[in-house]
């Protein structure tokens, strides 16, 4: 991503151009989809591909879900992990796409998410 002007503290136009790499949006991508799933930025797998000018995001990363057992006993852990998977994948979609949106200046069209995995965990999610 670029841009070929800047606009300093007085109003004036600077010439120039500023590029964001694609390792630095990965990066960012990537923090971004961990903050709102609840995992490590490590585990989130993120690629960019062109949609018709503006950037597509994917991601593959795995979801913290309570223990099988835990939500037998009490149905009510879902809630507690803000919902079941597929409400929480379809919300996630909209925080990373703004967020993204918001730190780079970047266009996005979509963010794809794909669960790769469950990370078994005890506690809710905490924000």
């Amino acid at each position: 991503m670029s841009s070929t002007a800047g606009t300093v503290a007085g109003g004036s136009v600077m010439a120039g151009h500023n590029r964001i790499s694609t390792q630095a949006l990965t990066s960012l991508a990537r923090a971004a989809a961990a903050e709102a799933l609840g995992v490590p930025a490590h585990d989130v797998r993120a690629d960019w591909s062109d949609d018709d000018g503006l950037l597509a995001l994917s991601l593959v990363l795995p979801i913290r879900i309570p223990p099988l057992t835990t939500v037998l006993r009490d149905p009510g852990r879902v809630a507690g992990f803000g919902g079941s998977i597929r409400e929480r994948a379809v919300a996630a979609r909209s925080v990373i796409l703004h967020r993204v949106a918001e730190l780079s200046g970047a266009q996005l069209s979509r963010v794809d998410i794909r669960i790769s995995g469950a990370a078994i965990s005890e506690g809710g999610r905490v924000q």
